[in-house]
């Protein structure tokens, strides 16, 4: 077989191997048979919730299971028919069979990103906070850029968004908002997005048309389910109420529905408007104070244990910059990533959430999306 195919083929070994090993191959096929057991006993759906919570883990055990299966077999068969058409000079059914081992390399790739995904809160929604920082008019319209990246990316790989807080700029652009995006392993591939993002460009606000740089941080942090508990003393906190910002509507700016709680502690401070009920916004507040304590708990198990390996040289993005650049004749570029594109302005204006998302998929899936083929 040739060096191309075996390289392919060598790949798709070790992300199967990653796979069972993240797995825990044997100990995951008893858990799916017992959940199984489960489902076919009439009894589990007399608590809602409970019958949720193992249907949940059942798809998702049987969905890993079933695709590294998969693979395996479909590898198998490819790899005999390249060998096969080899055997017999067919050069044509050869590269077919090794352009199949590509894409299912590819398939396993995918796969593996997601076994990896095998942290306590990966595998739950999440809440995605951006603030606009120093700049004014210039960060608030980034601000809002990033919230439309963030919304596009998620509703492309089919997951929900829902605007849970929302504060418009004077201008242009935003001040804050706190986006939940609602789907599988949410938490995960978006919690490597905390930090501080950056963008450069000549300025559509500047009458001069000189560069400007603009900031916004964007934090990550998962919605917490019955299963974790987190402790905190409601004497520490402090509730103010006021009214919602907004386009109107009936009672929307008449009433103090909005919510704002501080953790004097730690200074946490989360907020809800997006109700018309002040008693929603508030449940919707303490499970946001519930997210962010949480993830600071697991913040600082994370430096705790960084601090133990001594060795430990590696310098990730965590709450470093990711740099986006808009420069003349309508060139993008991400900094992290290196996606690039270039287009007439009319084209690209339209197209830069589409950019950013695409750019987005790659830093935190790994998977290439052609920026110029979406319409």
């Amino acid at each position: 077989m040739r060096a191309e195919a075996q390289a392919h083929v060598d790949s798709i070994n070790e992300a199967l191997a990653l796979l069972r090993q993240s797995l825990d191959w044997d100990r995951a096929l008893r858990r799916l048979d017992e959940l199984n057991a489960r489902v076919e006993d009439p009894t589990l759906w007399n608590d809602a919730k409970q019958a949720q919570d193992v249907m949940r883990e059942r798809r998702r055990l049987d969905e890993a299971i079933s695709a590294t299966r998969a693979i395996e077999s479909e590898m198998a068969g490819t790899v005999e028919l390249i060998e096969l058409a080899e055997a017999e000079g067919d050069q044509e059914l050869a590269d077919e069979g090794a352009r199949s081992l590509a894409e299912l390399a590819e398939r396993a790739e995918a796969d593996k990103v997601k076994a990896l995904l095998n942290g306590e809160a990966d595998a739950n929604d999440t809440y995605l906070e951006i603030n606009a920082g120093a700049g004014g008019t210039e960060s608030q319209d980034w601000a809002e850029m990033l919230q439309r990246m963030y919304t596009r990316w998620a509703e492309r790989h089919g997951m929900k968004v829902e605007l849970v807080d929302y504060h418009a700029g004077e201008q242009a652009g935003i001040k804050s908002a706190t986006l939940l995006v609602k789907g599988e392993n949410a938490y995960g591939y978006a919690k490597t997005e905390s930090g501080v993002h950056r963008l450069v460009r000549i300025s559509p606000y500047d009458s001069s048309a000189r560069r400007h740089t603009s900031f916004s941080s964007v934090w990550v942090y998962p919605v917490i389910d019955d299963n974790i508990e987190v402790n905190y003393n409601e004497s520490d906190l402090r509730i103010d109420t006021y009214r919602a910002s907004g386009a109107g509507g009936q009672h929307i700016n008449t009433t103090d529905s909005a919510v704002r709680i501080t953790h004097i502690p730690t200074g946490i401070v989360v907020q809800c408007q997006n109700q018309r009920s002040q008693h929603k916004n508030k449940a919707e507040a303490y499970n946001q104070l519930r997210a962010r304590l949480y993830e600071r708990e697991l913040a600082e198990r994370e430096a705790a244990a960084n601090a133990q390996n001594a060795t430990k040289t590696d310098i990730g993005w965590g709450h470093q910059i990711r740099s986006y650049v808009l420069q003349p004749y309508q060139l993008v570029k991400d900094l992290r990533t290196g996606v690039t594109s270039t287009a007439p302005g009319d084209v690209l204006d339209g197209k830069l959430d589409d950019f950013m998302a695409a750019a987005l998929s790659q830093r935190v899936t790994g998977e290439t999306v052609a920026v110029d083929d979406v319409d």
